[in-house]
């Protein structure tokens, strides 16, 4: 599974990166990942030019791709004015006008890092609505970060919490999308009638949607 990891933190080191980093490792532990980071401090000319002339250059149009591919998602963004930088929010823009549906159905870990505690709930005032806008399925847990939270007790129990949550649901999720991996028991009839034919599996949003009696059946086999 591929899962595509946004840090929009500015600074060199940056804590926005770090906290990335530690999320990845944790979800890492938990299912196995391809994971690919993308620093958008890195594309900020990139996403300024694709506003002005319509056209994302290579760097950032590479970067969009990997985000519609990926099975998963995990976003950190620094708190700048009691919610998230106008960089990040910036890039999902772009993706949005490139491809409305690429977060469409996607589990994403939301996260973010500040100063002090008091801007904890930029996690659901600001980011948890910006992805259910984007129709994408945000994990129950989000981490935020403060400077004083670093070294205490309590970080790396959100940061595993999460990372769980998210492995559980891009694994869960990638099944789905790969319906041939299930066995689906044959039916026979009675000689006097004949089967009803078999609809194709339905596809919504890049999903292929399988009949949950058919999964129902898989599990009781």
């Amino acid at each position: 599974m591929n899962l595509a990891v946004v840090s929009a933190g500015l600074s060199v080191p940056s804590s926005t990166r770090l906290l990335a980093d530690r999320l990845a490792a944790a979800t890492a532990e938990h299912a196995a990942v391809d994971t690919r980071v993308i620093e958008l401090r890195d594309l900020a000319v990139e996403i300024a030019h694709n506003f002005t002339g319509g056209f994302p250059g290579p760097a950032l149009a590479d970067a969009l791709d990997a985000v519609a591919e990926a099975d998963g998602l995990i976003v950190v963004t620094p708190v700048f004015s009691a919610s998230y930088s106008g960089l990040f929010k910036s890039f999902f823009d772009v993706l949005g006008v490139r491809d409305p549906n690429a977060p469409a159905g996607k589990p994403v870990l939301i996260a973010a890092t500040g100063g002090t505690a008091r801007h904890s709930l930029v996690l659901d005032h600001a980011l948890r609505p910006l992805f259910a806008y984007l129709k994408a399925v945000v994990v129950p847990t989000g981490v935020y970060a403060a400077s004083e939270d670093w070294g205490a007790e309590g970080l790396p129990e959100r940061i595993g919490r999460a990372a769980k949550e998210l492995a559980a649901l891009m694994t869960g999720l990638s099944a789905v999308r790969r319906p041939e991996q299930i066995a689906v028991p044959k039916q026979t009839a009675a000689p006097e009638q004949a089967a009803p034919p078999q609809a194709a599996p339905a596809q919504a949003g890049g999903f292929t949607v399988v009949a949950f009696e058919e999964q129902l059946a898989a599990l009781r086999r």
